[in-house]
């Protein structure tokens, strides 16, 4: 019996230090693969610091866990066990557990998180932080690139071709019926406002849809050609973005 219980007791310790393997959504980060995931990415990041015997760190981990998986597809969501991985907790000056960094705009200077610690404060953290990084890739000023988080230069320009065109035929397959969340344009060919909107929106489709990694996408609606779903959403003037 003694043999048996031991292991037992030897399994569940094994996986209340592991913690984080079980949870899903969030991505184990290591030293090994650190740089590749994080760093290198196009993508916005959260990134827990844990110890796996940190009795907040035990609290904290349903609601971590609950922010990924809303997350999911739009920001990384991600934990470092610092008690193991020592060599991250110091670079990133790592001095209590849970410490919680946003690899933003810079992914070499990452920001300190000093929102709740509840799924939803974690998420509206999250999302404030990817709205100034798209901003700032709206302005040309995306350091992440810059330091190697991928190619191409910041994306004050766009290509027209992310700005998906959306007539009567295709909009509920696209999107009613798909994954992503989409912001569309209705506008008239001949409306003045809508011209002077269409690099804006073609350069917002261009750096959303690469920081999202295609979840979320800006369409476009000639509301003179495509009456039947103009009329569906109340559109009476141009540009109309719903």
């Amino acid at each position: 019996m003694r043999p048996l219980l031991l292991g037992v007791l030897g399994c569940s310790l094994v996986l209340a230090v592991q913690g984080f393997d079980t949870l899903g959504d969030v991505v184990e980060l290591t030293p090994s693969n650190f740089n590749k995931e994080v760093i290198q990415s196009d993508s916005l990041w959260l990134v827990e610091f844990y110890a796996p015997w940190c009795g907040h760190c035990k609290n904290l981990a349903p609601e971590w866990k609950k922010a990924a998986t809303a997350l999911k597809g739009v920001v990384k969501v991600g934990a470092v066990d610092a008690d193991q991985h020592r060599s991250l907790g110091s670079q990133y000056n790592v001095k209590g557990f849970p410490t919680i960094k946003i690899f933003g705009v810079n992914k070499n200077k990452p920001e300190d998180y000093q929102g709740g610690r509840s799924s939803q404060a974690i998420v509206d953290g999250a999302l404030n932080a990817l709205r100034s990084l798209v901003k700032d890739r709206l302005s040309g000023s995306d350091y992440s690139r810059q330091s190697g988080g991928g190619g191409g230069g910041g994306s004050s320009g766009g290509s027209k071709k992310d700005v998906v065109e959306l007539t009567d035929d295709n909009f509920d397959k696209l999107v009613l019926d798909g994954d992503a969340v989409w912001m569309v344009e209705f506008f008239a060919p001949w409306c003045g406002h809508c011209k002077n909107l269409e690099p804006e929106w073609a350069a917002a489709a261009t750096a959303v849809k690469e920081q999202t990694k295609g979840n979320v996408r800006l369409g476009a609606v000639d509301a003179t050609v495509h009456q039947s779903v103009s009329s569906r959403y109340g559109v009476s003037k141009n540009p109309s973005i719903v």
